[in-house]
């Protein structure tokens, strides 16, 4: 087998060899290369110690000395180079409290989490695969290396990185890994927010974001996100369903193409229902106030996992709007604009889209027909640059400061009562006009 190394990967390789040390590609970027894939970045393992890759290359930079990581720069891109290593005892279930070089490829590929992570390549020896790597790609499974409660006692992350692998890989895990996972998922509560955050968002993003499924049935939802085993408990007795809040959620991010912000929305936008449930004497379940309720838990999770401010405003937005249903005139949808952001309507509608397509077939042409004339509405509205923002009106605070009012909350309650006329009336947005309108308020 033969396969595409960038140019700089060869040099580091060829070089090590050259000066009578082992070196080979290894780990996700050799199997991304066997699947076809680009990989993200290239590692390189050898025998030869840090300081010897120091004293061999020109531009290195010290990554991970304690380790055996050295960036070694090849032009503008820099290959992390590692010595062979076996790791000490895991005291923390994330981190090796010693690590102990060794002349041994084998020792260092037996110590990696899973088998097709634990493959090694170079032109002159081609693939190595000493854990059955190979043949695990080819039946589409994720399997530890060896035993696999020790791979995750040694490492708790290993947990969620083997479904996030099978998200993105389309894979399945396999049976004793995947009762490993069961039976070892608490051990993630000693996982820092960010790590958990980052592995969260690679399944969430994949082609597969319906394997939160599997996240939730192996009791992983109920240490990082226990809301989610509550959405799946919750029943929804309503013609507009036919599955529980969790399912109808899987549902959801299936539908909705694979943006971060998108998707996380998707996940979260009915977390409110199982506070808000109600029944009637019927028997037919009410959701009253679900979003606003869904925007405080949403906003909760957001925080626990370490979510930049962006993604967590953005996120919570949609949640808060997500059930927004304007009439069907250009004024209300100047007014939804006005109220979501230009920026992230569309986004709404993307995901009022897979929300609907996640719910039952009760009145749905209706429904789809309404976001098909929000979205006319609105790419209609921007192509005729239509005021729905205080960014865009004409009338500023200095115009109501020019015209003798004080600074002071009054102002914006000025602007804001020009803004809604304008959202009602678009061709009102113009200075002169406004200015009359103003001083009438006035």
């Amino acid at each position: 087998m033969k396969l595409r190394v960038p140019p700089g990967v060869w040099m580091i390789i060829e070089k090590l060899n050259a000066c009578g040390f082992e070196a080979y590609a290894v780990g996700g970027c050799v199997r991304d290369s066997i699947l076809g894939r680009v990989p993200d970045d290239w590692d390189i393992t050898t025998s030869a110690k840090p300081e010897e890759v120091k004293r061999l290359f020109g531009r290195t930079v010290d990554t991970g000395l304690v380790h055996g990581t050295v960036t070694v720069l090849v032009g503008g891109t820099g290959y992390e180079v590692t010595t062979y290593r076996i790791d000490g005892e895991y005291e923390d279930a994330r981190h090796p409290c010693s690590v102990e070089f060794t002349g041994s490829l084998e020792e260092d590929l037996k110590r990696r989490d899973f088998t097709i992570n634990a493959m090694a390549y170079s032109a002159q020896d081609g693939l190595i695969d000493l854990f059955g790597g190979m043949e695990d790609l080819q039946k589409h499974v994720i399997r530890c290396v060896g035993d696999p409660r020790l791979r995750f006692e040694e490492d708790a992350l290993r947990i969620l990185r083997a479904v996030r692998f099978a998200a993105q890989l389309g894979f399945v895990v396999e049976e004793e890994t995947k009762g490993a996972i069961r039976e070892l998922a608490g051990t993630l509560k000693v996982i820092s927010a960010e790590r958990i955050q980052v592995e969260i968002v690679k399944m969430l993003v994949s082609q597969r974001p319906q394997m939160w499924e599997m996240v939730w049935e192996m009791g992983i939802t109920k240490v990082i996100m226990p809301e989610f085993d509550l959405m799946m408990e919750t029943e929804q007795n309503t013609p507009h369903h036919i599955y529980n809040v969790g399912v109808h959620t899987l549902k959801v991010m299936e539908h909705v193409r694979g943006d971060k912000v998108l998707r996380l929305a998707a996940l979260l936008h009915d977390v409110g229902k199982p506070k808000m449930r109600t029944t009637d004497e019927n028997g037919r379940d009410h959701f009253k106030r679900h979003a606003k309720a869904g925007q405080e838990i949403a906003g909760v999770i957001m925080k626990r996992l370490k979510f930049d401010n962006d993604t967590t405003n953005k996120v919570l937005k949609l949640v808060y709007w997500h059930d927004l249903r304007p009439k069907a005139e250009a004024a209300a949808i100047r007014r939804a604009m006005y109220h979501v952001g230009v920026d992230l309507f569309p986004l709404l509608l993307e995901l009022q889209d897979a929300d609907t397509m996640g719910k039952s077939m009760y009145r749905r042409q209706e429904k789809l027909q309404l976001i098909d004339y929000m979205k006319q509405m609105y790419e209609e509205i921007m192509a005729k640059e239509q005021c729905v923002s205080l960014k865009d009106l004409a009338l500023t605070g200095s115009d109501l400061l020019d015209m003798g009012m004080k600074s002071g909350p009054r102002i914006g309650e000025v602007l804001h009562t020009a803004l809604y006329e304008v959202l009602e009336h678009p061709e009102h947005n113009n200075k002169e006009y406004l200015i009359q309108f103003a001083k009438s308020l006035i």
